[in-house]
């Protein structure tokens, strides 16, 4: 039996964090960044039958073309992937009455839908990116068990080609889901190899007033390559999706609307647009 501290309910039954109840949610569920996203992607549903929110994370479970989705905001970064993602699992796999792993296990199947910025002039603006893999740079998936899923081979290139400082915790390597590639796979993504940070200014080399502990790490990392496999792009929450994803048994791809490019110093004019081809186009592909 899981303990009251480990497996935290609300008064009314629902999930701690995410105040969901396990008939709220869809087994295909859309991630995004910002709660106020939700709705843009929401606003093309026929209806919807159920919306809560708290915190960041904002919750619509509704019907798109006959096929019952749901969408939540995860807000930005891993720590609160791994919320996410375990309350999420727990709402499938966990009896909360019991307090007990359910016999049968059941797979969701998680869409990130995001904004990125490309470290590649071979990925321009406004053009989109399926994660075929990602490189977690923060350490949170670390606290689980991943020997089984990681990529040893990319992660030691990776280390070695940056110089990356095992002080900062071991870099792992994350495939998406094969399944869900296959069914989002057109010539609309560039299949790319997607690095997540654990933070917004220096673990992605902004400098504001705080001095950086690898001032080269942008550069090292636009030069790596991997049997020709470059990082394509640099985003917060791709990697600890796939890990956990992973992990859990579930089925995770990464969509990335690249608004911004690094090695070009451009970013898009009409990044709302963009972003609305991808949930249309995303949502096209669901069906």
């Amino acid at each position: 039996m899981i303990a009251a501290s480990e497996l935290i309910l609300n008064p009314d039954g629902s999930i701690y964090h995410l105040n969901l109840k396990p008939e709220n949610i869809a087994q295909d569920i859309i991630f995004v960044g910002d709660q106020d996203r939700v709705e843009k992607v929401t606003a093309y549903f026929e209806s919807i039958e159920f919306s809560t929110q708290k915190r960041e994370f904002k919750t619509q479970t509704g019907i798109y073309k006959g096929k019952r989705i749901t969408v939540i905001s995860t807000g930005i970064g891993p720590d609160n992937i791994d919320i996410v993602m375990n309350e999420l699992d727990a709402l499938v796999n966990i009896d909360f009455a019991t307090r007990k792993t359910k016999e049968k296990l059941y797979p969701l199947n998680i869409i990130r839908i995001g904004t990125s910025g490309s470290l590649q002039s071979s990925v321009p603006v406004d053009s989109f990116v399926m994660s075929q893999y990602a490189v977690g740079l923060d350490n949170m998936l670390h606290s689980y068990c991943i020997d089984s899923i990681s990529n040893t081979e990319i992660e030691s290139a990776f280390i070695e080609q940056t110089n990356w400082d095992l002080q900062k915790g071991k870099p792992y390597v994350i495939r998406c889901c094969k399944a869900l590639e296959d069914q989002f796979c057109s010539i609309e993504f560039q299949k790319g190899f997607t690095a997540t940070s654990g933070g917004f200014y220096g673990p992605q080399g902004r400098v504001l007033r705080l001095k950086i502990q690898d001032p080269d790490l942008n550069r090292k990392m636009d030069q790596f390559s991997f049997n020709g496999m470059q990082i394509t792009n640099l985003e917060m929450e791709t990697a600890a999706i796939y890990g956990l994803a992973a992990l859990l048994g579930h089925h995770a791809i990464s969509l990335n609307a690249i608004v911004a490019n690094r090695a070009d110093g451009t970013f898009s004019e009409n990044p709302h647009e963009t972003i609305d081809k991808l949930i249309r186009y995303a949502l096209y592909k669901l069906i």
